[in-house]
């Protein structure tokens, strides 16, 4: 079974530091991370995508997911597959 957490950030440029703090301190708990988002050489989206492959207790999972609720332009989507 692998956990997978999803996260859609709609403010990147206001939100992505409380987001890495948040993400550093589950640094033991992330497996695998990929983030995306839309660049080119004119722009650069304020929307993305963070994947992560989580280990840990479901408790720990639990708790992780929650801290993002405060992020207010953070949405978060869990997957267990």
């Amino acid at each position: 079974m692998a956990n997978i957490l999803i996260l859609s950030i709609e403010k990147r440029s206001k939100d992505a530091v409380k987001v890495q703090q948040i993400l550093t301190k589950a640094g033991c708990m992330i497996k695998t991370r990929l983030g995306i988002h839309e660049a080119s050489e004119n722009s650069c989206s304020d929307a993305g995508i963070i994947i992560l492959e989580l280990v840990g207790a479901p408790k720990e999972i639990k708790d992780l997911i929650s801290k993002f609720a405060d992020v207010k332009s953070v949405k978060t989507k869990f997957v267990r597959i």
